[in-house]
């Protein structure tokens, strides 16, 4: 069924109202020497908003400081119908060991950061963007619920964080009254599924909404790498070009170009683009609300709001998933063998919960 930047569906178990396509701000600033400069972030924006869209993510340390200070400048005129997400954890201050991790201290500074460098007195969505393994829960629970009774942030999410961890999280917040997360950001492409074994079916559970990041794998899922490509190190670090970005966070591989060759074949039947064939996939799963699309050019934008209207046939969306396909692992597999179901259910016929 297609689908338009205006059809705004809810985030996780809130009444905010969302695009089905967030815009990613990571590419705005040429800070990192791969990402747009002001003149085109702005015709992205600017686009992105014309044709109805509303949800905008960013994080205090993308393009050191200047998406943020970009979307300060651009949602000067309309800032109250947009829903900016941003993020805290990572280090601002090389040598301070609070200007970054999840506990309060760099939560409040950062969040404060923010404020400032979107020109707002709010934050719509306030993302923990990593989990460092050392803060406890509740100081991060409660630190996030004082910023949303201040009034400075409205809703809390969580971002690359481990399953258990967030559903301990949620758990606590309801039996406390404290603000609830209402979005889980992962990374989820078709090269990269593993989420699918307890990240995704726990927010479902746990009412959050799931914004895929990187969907197109760093790009590999757009058919513009080669083998050729396969060839030199990459360097841990977001600066340099986007295929050592692609490197670095393990999309240009054999598997991803393997997988990329079945995403250009099931485009060129549909009469679609890779990239458009990738972000609809994603949509596919009823757990995601919004998609996170970080282009760099207006053409490249354009592209992928194409995907809102790619209908897929079922033996496409099969070919895609046989070509992507993981091992779910212990217990999901053990759990789906027919011995397992044989002795826990006999021949009753039971139907889900829908």
């Amino acid at each position: 069924m297609s689908r338009t930047l205006d059809t705004y569906r809810l985030l996780g178990r809130s009444g905010l109202r969302v695009s089905p396509l967030a815009l990613g701000a990571m590419t705005f600033g040429a800070d990192w020497g791969w990402g747009a400069d002001t003149e085109d972030a702005r015709k992205l924006f600017d686009t992105y908003v014309e044709r109805g869209g509303n949800f905008i993510d960013t994080a205090s340390m993308y393009t050191d400081g200047t998406s943020e200070r970009l979307l300060g400048e651009f949602t000067r005129g309309n800032r109250e119908s947009l829903v900016l997400a941003t993020k805290y954890t990572m280090l601002r201050r090389p040598g301070d060991p609070n200007s970054g991790g999840n506990q309060r201290k760099s939560m409040f500074a950062s969040v404060e950061n923010s404020l400032r460098q979107l020109n707002t007195d709010y934050i719509d969505l306030l993302y923990l963007h990593a989990w460092d393994g050392l803060t406890p829960v509740e100081e991060i629970l409660r630190g996030m619920d004082d910023l949303v009774r201040q009034g400075k942030v409205l809703y809390v999410a969580i971002s690359d964080a481990p399953a258990w961890q967030v559903a301990r999280m949620q758990t606590i917040a309801d039996l406390r009254g404290w603000s609830p997360l209402v979005a889980l950001q992962v990374e989820y492409s078709l090269l990269e599924r593993t989420v699918e074994r307890e990240l995704i079916p726990m927010a479902g559970e746990l009412g959050l909404g799931v914004i895929p990041w990187s969907p197109l794998a760093s790009g590999v899922l757009t058919g513009k790498y080669g083998r050729d490509d396969l060839r030199g190190e990459a360097v841990a670090e977001p600066e340099g070009t986007r295929k050592n970005l692609a490197k670095a966070q393990g999309s240009l591989t054999e598997r991803g170009l393997a997988i990329a060759d079945v995403v250009r074949e099931v485009a060129a039947e549909l009469g679609r683009t890779p990239a458009q064939v990738a972000l609809a996939w994603t949509l596919c799963n009823p757990a995601v609300t919004a998609p996170i699309i970080g282009a760099r050019t207006a053409a490249q934008l354009e592209d992928n709001l194409g995907a809102l209207e790619v209908e897929f046939e079922p033996v496409h969306l099969a070919r895609l998933e046989a070509a992507s396909a993981i091992d779910l692992g212990f217990p999901h597999e053990f759990l789906d063998r027919a011995m397992t179901r044989a002795v826990t259910f006999g021949d009753l016929k039971i139907e889900a919960r829908r």
